[in-house]
């Protein structure tokens, strides 16, 4: 049985023919006249669907599975075919997925599909920041409003979108037991733990507890707190690094 390339070594081909100005990946993959990519629903869903294992500045994702879209395509930009080589090569890689590998198959099909590429075509190494209404199509992770304990018990929800974050940074609670909850509907494998000291003061704290992960549904842990702050933040590999984690004030 022949042995199917992986994510990387197709990508890593697919770049060397953009070099050469060759797409990867014909048919209909490549460019077609008429087409009107949807660049907004683009950026939506390559952070849904794709931005826990890429890297891509523009859309503020910082996924460490799979290799970083803006420096794979880096040479293509500046060499030969361009843009328009990298979206065949996008959407070669999601239609041609591994079934070994990480990305699922069926990803994304159709105007989705087309969507994502393009909008990974116009944005990958390309410096500075999405601008109009690209810029808030996708709300920023952990961009949402303090949550408060109630009752014993504080809810932290992953962020439903895949991006590596919580909804929030911020929490606030009573001192005492409390069972901290963290609901996931973002179909990436999340967990929360909860250490004391802020991020980056003591990132080697003590651990206080962890609850299980889960992609799809509600994880919980139970722990007893004092007054100070504390940090909590995801276990999944890359995940705390990538920001996924906020800072829990006790009073």
């Amino acid at each position: 049985m022949p042995v199917r390339p992986s994510h990387r070594s197709l990508l890593r081909a697919g770049l060397t023919l953009i070099a050469g100005g060759v797409l990867l990946f014909g048919g209909g993959c490549s460019v077609k006249q008429g087409e009107n990519p949807n660049l907004i629903v683009g950026k939506q869903q390559f952070v849904a669907r794709c931005g826990s294992c890429h890297i891509l500045a523009r859309a503020g994702t910082k996924g460490s599975v799979g290799p970083s879209l803006d420096e794979a395509f880096h040479s293509g930009v500046a060499k030969a075919a361009g843009r328009s080589a990298i979206r065949g090569v996008v959407e070669g890689q999601i239609a041609n997925a591994n079934p070994q590998g990480v990305m699922p198959k069926d990803l994304a099909t159709g105007a989705v599909m087309r969507d994502i590429a393009s909008y990974v075509a116009q944005s990958a190494a390309k410096p500075g920041s999405d601008t109009g209404l690209l810029a808030s199509a996708v709300q920023a992770p952990g961009a949402g409003k303090p949550v408060l304990e109630k009752a014993g018990k504080l809810q932290i929800a992953a962020d439903p979108t895949g991006q590596l974050a919580y909804v929030t940074k911020k929490a606030i609670a009573k001192a005492g037991p409390v069972t901290v909850e963290m609901p996931n509907m973002s179909g990436v494998s999340h967990n929360i733990a909860i250490e004391p000291g802020e991020n980056g003061a003591n990132p080697k704290g003590a651990l206080l507890g962890a609850s299980t992960f889960t992609s799809k549904g509600t994880a919980t842990v139970k722990v007893s707190l004092k007054p100070g702050t504390y940090t909590f933040f995801c276990q999944a590999p890359g995940h705390r690094a990538a920001g996924m984690y906020g800072t829990l004030t006790v009073k």
